[in-house]
């Protein structure tokens, strides 16, 4: 156990993020999400949430300033442009982490599939929600 480290952020999983470096991306899946096939490096978190693991990420994990957009969800088929219902719990999370708001972007489904492919890696939780699915691109932590 360590200290200040969200208890619900396995080894794997913090190693993860700890190399990533500034401008990589992080899909944290859904569980229809096709996360073998798409994921350069995979992590399981199955018996948890998208909201869960995305809030304790961020406890660590800066999101990136330099863009519009550090954040991407995947557009709804069923209505696109409208947000899915688990969207708001991303946004009160994302907007808390960061102190301010945090703009999203939808994606269209084949070019989110496209970009997890390339992404640096995969979290692959049990999340029920449609359109669950979310990328969050890495920052910096500026000099103090």
């Amino acid at each position: 156990m360590l200290k200040k480290i969200p208890p619900i952020l396995s080894p794997e999983l913090l190693h993860m993020i700890a190399q990533m470096g500034h401008g990589d991306e992080l899909v944290i899946a859904d569980a229809n999400f096709p996360a073998v096939a798409c994921a350069q490096r995979l992590v399981r978190a199955d018996g948890h949430g998208v909201p869960a693991i995305l809030e304790a990420i961020l406890e660590l994990f800066p999101l990136d300033g330099f863009v519009d957009a550090p954040v991407a969800v995947m557009r709804r088929l069923d209505k696109p442009g409208e947000p899915a219902p688990i969207w708001a719990d991303y946004q009160r999370i994302l907007d808390s982490a960061e102190g301010k708001h945090v703009a999203m972007e939808q994606v269209e489904r084949f070019a989110f599939y496209e970009r997890s492919e390339i992404a640096f890696g995969v979290v692959a939780t049990g999340e029920g929600a449609l359109y669950g699915n979310v990328i969050i691109k890495k920052g910096i932590i500026p000099p103090k």
